[in-house]
């Protein structure tokens, strides 16, 4: 996803430099040796209950991510005594990003071992590593630094997160405001060989698209008819969506992907080859996406003395 705007590229890119040197992968070594192991084991207890958990923990750190930086703030809650309204509501958010128990469940065991010194933030880019590692994918080695924000916004996350009826100019213009190139972009895409999607997320797609499989599509219908079952799921990856592999590609070159901005990869549009390639060569996604992942995980987090290390992962101190 080449820079659309060369100028505001080269801000993101000089940001990301100098935020990436302030987050050390061995943050919590003095401070909370013990941190990476726990929230590790607890992540694999939470697989091992359910195997759909490891995609809605990669997810709900995406959806952090890119709401003004990796910084917890879609773990708040809403607050109507002080009329808080945190990221949990927006559009793409609501009834659909979910973990937030596990989430919380990782704060109180990391808590009990150090009080105050884990931020929730961090917790949320580990526990998207360790759930890839448990799905049979590669890993990469997570900056640790980051400190939880004191606030959220509703609107950015209605505004920044991409939208499963995405076109594919839509897409590359989405990654290119965070700084990704559209070879960033197809890569993380590729978290789609895992995990779940809402009837309500696909249902256009089923009914209208015409570059769809007839056979997939009609093997969908039972489940999500053209009114109702909107919270009928449907895997991103029907054949190995516990799995992280590199399916999802090989799945778009035959018109199988399940929402419209999966297909939009692969289109005849500028990032067809990228599908191709991907779709052929499993180790160079591999690469990619967890190049792709540490770029991800360091977008604007709050370092330093800025915002604070939350006891509570879903209310301020």
């Amino acid at each position: 996803m080449g820079c659309l705007k060369l100028a505001v590229c080269l801000f993101l890119f000089t940001v990301g430099t100098t935020v990436s040197a302030q987050l050390t992968a061995n943050f919590y070594a003095t401070s909370c040796p013990k941190a990476l192991s726990t929230i590790k084991t607890a992540v694999n207890s939470a697989f091992s209950s359910e195997r759909r958990m490891g995609a809605s923990l990669l997810r709900l750190h995406f959806h952090d991510c890119f709401v003004n930086g990796c910084d917890g703030s879609i773990l708040l809650d809403d607050n109507s005594t002080t009329g808080f309204v945190g990221e949990k509501t927006a559009g793409p958010n609501a009834n659909s990003v979910r973990g937030f128990d596990v989430i919380d469940n990782i704060k109180s065991k990391v808590e009990a071992l150090c009080p105050k010194v884990v931020s929730c933030a961090d917790i949320l880019a580990v526990a998207a590593r360790d759930s890839v590692l448990a799905l049979g994918g590669a890993g990469w080695t997570v900056g640790l630094g980051r400190r939880d924000s004191t606030t959220a916004s509703l609107s950015t996350a209605n505004s920044d997160l991409p939208a499963p009826t995405s076109s594919l100019s839509s897409l590359i213009s989405s990654f290119s405001n965070k700084g990704f190139s559209a070879k960033e972009m197809v890569a993380l895409s590729g978290s789609h060989t895992i995990g779940q999607a809402r009837c309500t997320t696909f249902r256009t797609r089923l009914y209208n698209d015409n570059n769809i499989n007839a056979s997939f599509a009609t093997s969908l219908k039972s489940s999500c008819p053209s009114s109702g079952s909107d919270d009928s799921l449907s895997p991103l990856d029907l054949q190995t969506p516990n799995k992280f592999d590199n399916l999802y590609f090989q799945n778009l070159l035959i018109n199988k992907g399940l929402l419209h901005s999966d297909q939009e990869l692969f289109n005849g549009g500028s990032t067809d080859d990228q599908v191709k390639t991907y779709s052929s060569d499993p180790n160079a996604f591999s690469t990619d996406f967890s190049n792709a992942m540490v770029k991800m995980s360091n977008l604007s987090p709050l370092t330093g003395s800025q915002g604070e290390i939350r006891v509570n992962c879903r209310v301020t101190n």
